[in-house]
């Protein structure tokens, strides 16, 4: 089975330090190849320059030994020119002195030339095998230009190549120990600069763990400018969560406070009405019954609904939504679910645009119709339209004389029931007001002698959406 890198450092289960100490020590792993094969060149050509520098010494000092007495080459091979030499005691000496006419003068005769390409009167150094050994050359000439002799006196020497490779291999094992102890030095001090690094996050971690589980508040710590935006994202989480369970725990105890009292007189009225023989009182219990069950009915789906606007305005994705649209369909499930016959459209013939959610809106329109028939006379209108400055306008229109100033006042609060409505949930037009507030609108109220009460909510119109190309084209 293969593993891959981003297998191994990009595990759930890893730790930062783990893959950090894990890229480190690649990096330094190859840095290390790097070094070795940068100090094996260097060692290799560093030893062939200084042997080298020998072999040309010593053909140097036997060429100038060369000399022409009564018309013949006398060859006089100097101990010094093989002395230095000679301190590479593993390694073999060859040598080959070959005369103006190319016979071999003194040395190995069968010790092999350069190639032609070599052919000039400059030295020349060259590797070549001999006895079965590599070996490394060097060919130098000298010009003779005596009555008996005249031409070039051709001076080789030679030398195995066990000395340079043990000096090469001295540099290389050098150079190895020296890598690894910077690597291991280099990898110590990295490890304790990450720990010191990621001491923040420890930090972090102690702060949220010392903490009540209740206490979501967010937390302040000292800590380095790229620790801040983890901090940051944590307290904004944090305050998101407390939210939601303030919420939470809100449509808990309204709805353990509100659905108490009603279904506490819903079970009383029917005793009462089990116990009643009269039929005249018993219809009036039963329809008291009713109303009752109404109002339990419209609290319950209206808790419902106010909880599940308030979890919408923290998750929803807003979109271009047609508000006419909307109105069509909050009229619609108003039929739907009952008791909303009789109610009209006002729509205009172009669209209009808002940003926001779909539901959310819906719930909004619907209980502004619901609101005007509970509230209001018929008949009523759910109007879409625009507003004097610009801005996008829903609303539902009834002929009564509409709200009181105190009710005016208290626009948009939970719970702000008409006593003389007993079906009223008092959550309607809250509903109205968290979803306008979501979507950076307001509740709209006016009241008019001759057309009578509207209440609507007032939001901000959508940006044009941008043309495309293809539409460019075409236009």
């Amino acid at each position: 089975m293969s593993v891959s890198l981003p297998d191994l450092v990009g595990g759930r289960s890893r730790s930062i330090a783990w893959r950090l100490t894990l890229l480190l020590t690649l990096l330094l792993t190859i840095a290390a190849a790097g070094t070795l094969a940068a100090a094996l060149s260097y060692g290799q050509t560093a030893a062939t320059r200084a042997f080298d520098r020998l072999l040309t010494g010593a053909a140097l000092q036997i060429a100038e030994r060369i000399s022409v007495e009564e018309g013949e080459t006398v060859i006089d091979i100097p101990l010094s020119a093989f002395g230095l030499l000679s301190l590479a005691s593993e390694d073999r000496i060859f040598y080959r002195i070959i005369g103006p006419g190319g016979e071999t003068l003194t040395g190995d005769e069968s010790f092999p030339l350069p190639d032609a390409r070599g052919a000039t009167a400059a030295p020349l150094l060259y590797d070549t095998e001999f006895s079965g050994e590599a070996v490394r050359a060097i060919r130098m000439q000298r010009f003779l230009a005596e009555r008996a002799v005249r031409g070039p006196i051709t001076v080789i020497v030679a030398q195995t190549l066990r000395a340079r490779s043990e000096l090469a291999n001295e540099i290389v094992a050098r150079a190895v120990i020296g890598v690894i102890i910077a690597g291991a030095i280099t990898l110590a001090l990295a490890l304790l600069a990450m720990h010191l690094a990621l001491s923040p996050l420890r930090r972090v971690e102690r702060a949220i763990l010392a903490r009540d589980p209740k206490d979501l508040t967010p937390f302040s710590t000292t800590t380095p400018r790229e620790v801040e935006a983890l901090v940051a994202a944590i307290n904004r989480f944090m305050a998101r969560l407390d939210k939601r369970v303030g919420a939470m725990q809100d449509f808990v105890a309204d709805a353990a406070h509100q659905m108490r009292t009603p279904i506490t007189a819903l079970r009383a009225q029917t005793e009462l009405a089990m116990e009643e023989e009269d039929p005249r009182k018993l219809r009036t219990l039963q329809r008291r019954i009713r109303d009752r069950a109404i109002g339990v009915s419209r609290l319950t789906d209206q808790l419902l609904s106010h909880a599940l606007v308030t979890h919408r305005a923290d998750s929803a994705t807003l979109e271009r939504i047609d508000l006419r649209r909307v109105a069509v369909e909050a009229e619609r499930e108003a039929r739907r679910t009952g008791g909303a016959d009789g109610i009209e459209l006002d729509l205009p013939s172009d669209p209009v645009m808002v940003t926001g959610d779909a539901f959310s809106l819906r719930e909004a329109a619907r209980n502004l119709i619901t609101n005007a028939l509970a509230h209001g006379k018929p008949p009523v209108v759910l109007r879409v339209s625009l507003t004097a400055d610009t801005k996008a306008l829903i609303a539902a229109h009834d002929s009564g004389p509409g709200m009181s100033a105190g009710q005016l006042q208290r626009i948009g609060e939970r719970f702000a029931r008409d006593a003389a409505n007993p079906q009223s949930a008092g959550l309607g037009l809250a509903i109205v007001a968290e979803v306008a507030g979501f979507h950076q609108g307001a509740i709209r109220t006016a009241a008019d002698a001759a057309s009578g009460f509207w209440v609507g909510v007032e939001l901000p119109l959508a940006e044009p959406a941008p043309v495309s190309a293809k539409a460019e084209t075409a236009a």
